[in-house]
């Protein structure tokens, strides 16, 4: 019997991408846009061929490049990375990338991202000791078996629960092991095994789409766009409000219809089995145990570490070096009001950091294929082409197209964080280009990820439907209308926020 193939890793997939780059920097014209910077809020900086020169840095200043952004965008920080000046596309030497510079990409890549692999690396650390605290699952197994015979109220609370841990800071994996807890009480108030996936699986993936303070969606993906992440956090606010409500409104219907008729389970109906299944006898042995002060203050400290950040970054222009210590306060604070000994700690601490060391040389892989273009001098002249399609678009036609890009992209990339460093140097930069707020692109990536992330076999998804004995078949029946309803939303929502 042949050896069952599998997919390529992400890394694998970027390195090979890499090579492509570095091929291209052989085939493709060679060229470069004059870029604009700003210089301390005091003046800008156009680079060209010729040097650098200063400009006031006033509106004016903006019009007479024809760079439709306001000044405040680069007085408060939306905008952080040079900007190109439309129509100063000119052709320069060739620089054509070899061996050598293949092998240096993803090294240099490192370099370039070394804020963003730090942060990342101590917020693996933090997750994996809170994780060891205990507090989550002993919070959410109580607040299960307090609920029993208030099922519907049950599903509200942690359908919004793990959609905010979604949306605050990636959860997904972390979620597997509430299964036993859950699903148990689900059945015995009459409801199929669909719940809880739908509120688990489902609470997180939802959470996804709306991304607020996703490091490894949001943030990631902003940098590399060149926009301050908190550009866009409103309205991104605002979709999880509605899409969380709405997905809370179809399930509680759901749980009505087959809890008045089994028949109409969606098990049932697309497995033709019974609705409710068997789950092994040691879920049902589980015992809550009463949340004490110690529990009680490490959730309290866990929400203020997401609030802190949300506010530091708005108010107090903080960035990775002020949150990556937020976050290695809250990792101490974790440990101590934990009562983990030092020995737990260190170990914990270095295990989460490896438990993420994946996701952050994807980063780093990944923007070492952007180094790979700027250095052949392409960047830009994939840049200049791009544009001269979008130009004859009109936005709303242009960021709907990005949502459809993203939604096919997702089926082949299936990592939120080597998709955003992957697309967002080269689509940010279109999007000034072609006047369109870069925050929107952002969220356009979010929204096609997350749509898309409910039904790609890669990921949580197949893993969640094992653990509760759920057919891919049935999931897509349960799903589907939804889906319908979150696109059009997350359509509006960019149609809208191309105005504001």
């Amino acid at each position: 019997m042949p050896a069952k193939r599998t997919a390529l890793s992400p890394i694998t997939v970027l390195m090979i991408i890499t090579a492509a780059a570095a091929l291209a920097s052989w085939l493709l014209p060679a060229g470069k846009y004059d870029k604009l910077s700003n210089k301390g809020n005091n003046v800008f900086i156009v680079a060209n061929e010729k040097g650098n020169i200063e400009l006031p840095f006033s509106q004016r200043t903006l019009d007479s490049l024809h760079i439709r952004i306001s000044l405040p965008k680069f007085k408060n920080g939306s905008i952080q990375k040079p900007v190109s000046i439309p129509g100063t596309y000119h052709a320069v030497a060739k620089n054509r990338e070899g061996p050598t510079g293949i092998l240096q990409a993803p090294i240099k890549g490192i370099y370039d991202a070394v804020e963003i692999f730090l942060f990342l690396l101590l917020l693996g650390s933090f997750m994996n000791i809170f994780q060891e605290s205990g507090a989550l699952i002993t919070g959410l197994s109580f607040l299960s078996h307090r609920m029993k015979g208030k099922e519907g109220w049950l599903i509200i609370i942690l359908t919004f629960l793990f959609s905010f841990g979604g949306a605050s800071y990636g959860m997904q994996e972390e979620a597997l092991v509430f299964y036993p807890i859950i699903t148990p009480i689900f059945l015995a108030a009459g409801y199929d095994l669909l719940v809880p996936a739908a509120v688990i699986f489902g609470g997180t993936q939802l959470g996804y789409v709306s991304s607020f303070t996703n490091p490894f969606a949001t943030i990631l993906a902003s940098n590399a766009a060149g926009v301050n992440w908190t550009d866009g956090i409103f309205e991104r606010i605002l979709v999880f409000i509605i899409s969380t409500a709405f997905f809370i409104i179809y399930l509680l219907r759901y749980t009505k219809k087959i809890k008045k008729d089994p028949g109409k389970s969606f098990v049932y109906l697309a497995d033709t089995v019974s609705p409710q299944g068997v789950i092994p006898d040691s879920a049902n042995d589980m015992r809550p145990v009463r949340p004490g002060l110690k529990i009680k203050l490490l959730l309290i400290l866990f929400l203020a570490t997401f609030m802190i950040l949300i506010a530091g970054v708005i108010l107090w222009d903080w960035w990775f070096l002020e949150m990556s210590t937020l976050i290695l306060t809250s990792t101490i604070l974790t440990g101590i009001i934990g009562r983990l000994s030092e020995k737990t700690f260190i170990n914990k601490f270095i295990q989460g950091a490896e438990n993420i060391l994946n996701v952050a040389f994807i980063v780093g892989v990944a923007r070492g294929i952007t180094i790979i273009l700027n250095d052949g001098n392409i960047s830009d002249t994939i840049l200049y082409y791009a544009a001269s399609v979008a130009g004859h678009l009109s936005p709303a036609l242009f960021i709907l197209m990005l949502l459809c890009l993203f939604l096919l992209l997702t089926i082949f990339i299936s990592s939120s964080s080597a998709m955003a460093v992957l697309t967002m140097p080269i689509l940010g930069a279109l999007a000034i280009l072609v006047s369109i707020p870069g925050r929107e692109v952002v969220n356009a990536y979010l929204y096609g990820m997350g749509i898309m992330g409910f039904l790609t076999p890669t990921g949580v998804l197949l893993p969640s439907l094992a653990l509760v004995n759920v057919s891919y078949k049935a999931w897509w029946r349960f799903m589907y209308p939804f889906l319908i309803f979150l696109l059009i939303l997350c359509s509006l929502f960019l149609i809208v926020g191309l105005r504001i």
